[in-house]
């Protein structure tokens, strides 16, 4: 599977069946988790057979059960750069673990920090977390009445961009795929411009963290779906398309 396909097929997934991972899936995801921590400076923390941070009422507000196996993110509190890495490298990471056949789901408050395995230090903090496991292949009763709890109505691509002259075929490819990109409460923030013929993305405030996670997150859908090139981190950022066409 392809990281394409993977979000058209991703969905977020709160009921997991309690065993362990397949070993050879397991062994990737360390790898996965590795390799982004060194190419985001961020710390991706794999945690495997311990769900303490997703148990009890108390901590995950009933929103989630059987966990046992989740990546907790980590970066400075104070550092928006590193908070968008988190976003665009965590989701990289989800993608490839849904490629997998996994059930994954971001989760930004409904896990009790103090339970998760990590030394911390200075200003660093567990900003979030992508759930991992197996799944029923249905959403369950309680994640469909979740789902319509908190799901909004998905913003069109033109309500997410703005541009000054009609946008090729590879920028609205990109926009249908950032159309599929989670988003805290399904707010999707994100405003991608085409102006004078570049392509910037921002968000209006930069002191709302999920909003911070949200921009990385959705300039790699952006960045997949419009078939590659290189984004520039930070509120604005510019992408480079790398061709032509």
């Amino acid at each position: 599977m392809t990281l394409e396909q993977a979000i058209d097929i991703r969905r977020s997934r709160r009921k997991y069946i309690p065993k362990p991972l397949e070993p050879f899936i397991a062994e990737k995801l360390r790898a996965l988790a590795e390799e982004y921590s060194k190419a985001g400076n961020i710390r991706i923390e794999l945690v495997l057979n311990n769900g303490g941070a997703f148990r009890g009422l108390r901590k995950s507000y009933g929103m989630f059960s059987g966990v046992e196996h989740y990546a907790g993110f980590v970066a400075n509190k104070n550092d928006v750069e590193a908070i968008e890495r988190l976003g665009y490298y965590g989701e990289l990471f989800m993608l490839h673990a849904v490629a997998l056949g996994l059930g994954t789901c971001w989760v930004g408050g409904s896990f009790d920090r103090k339970d998760c395995p990590f030394a911390l230090s200075g200003d660093e903090m567990v900003m979030c977390t992508i759930t991992l496991g197996y799944t029923q292949e249905q959403n369950s009763m309680r994640e469909r009445l979740i789902y319509g709890i908190t799901h909004r109505k998905t913003k069109s691509a033109e309500e997410m961009t703005q541009a000054d002259a009609p946008a090729p075929n590879w920028f609205m490819a990109g926009m249908r795929a950032v159309q599929k990109a989670p988003s805290a409460v399904n707010r999707q923030p994100v405003v991608f411009s085409y102006i004078g013929g570049k392509v910037k993305a921002a968000i209006p405030d930069i002191k709302n963290t999920g909003a911070v996670l949200d921009l990385g997150i959705a300039k790699l859908h952006f960045e997949l779906g419009a078939g590659g090139g290189i984004w520039r981190f930070g509120n604005g950022g510019e992408y480079n398309r790398l061709c032509c066409g």
